[in-house]
């Protein structure tokens, strides 16, 4: 699975999109309340790091266990330390990838969500750069059947 630079947080507007106090029930409905909690710009909710924030668009399907799938854009942040089980996007032989940093017990490994695809031990020579921390992924939904 490899990404597609789309830009950094810097060049995005705020714009703020009203918020419903009201729950939306995924189980059994339940009324619809008439009046707004407050605004909410996307961009507060999905971005703690503006200077070190940056998306990419997914290419491939090794991470559909996951939750992300080819066409998802990703919110990366380059400030956090990657940690163990995190989904992290990284630098291997010049190419960028998707997967879940998998530390210990050693060796490092980068690990599909699919289980069609092998994970990728780091060893010996190789090069692997991490270049940030997935926090959020942000999908279009298919309307009508449509695809």
């Amino acid at each position: 699975m490899s990404c597609i630079l789309l830009g950094d947080y810097e060049s995005i507007s705020r714009l703020n999109i009203p918020m419903f106090l009201e729950r939306v029930s995924a189980g059994f409905p339940s009324p619809a309340e008439d009046y707004v909690e407050k605004t909410i710009d996307l961009n507060e909710l999905c971005i703690q790091h503006p200077a070190a924030t940056f998306f990419v668009r997914v290419q491939g399907e090794s991470m559909i266990d996951a939750g992300i799938y080819p066409g998802d854009v990703l919110v990366v942040d380059r400030s956090l330390r990657a940690k163990h089980g995190d989904i992290i996007i990284a630098s291997l032989e010049t190419e960028m990838t998707v997967k879940q940093l998998h530390l210990t017990p050693p060796p490092v490994r980068l690990l599909p969500r699919n289980s069609a695809y092998q994970p990728i031990t780091i060893e010996g020579d190789m090069v692997m750069e991490v270049f940030g921390v997935v926090t959020n992924v942000i999908r279009s939904l298919k309307r009508g059947g449509q695809g």
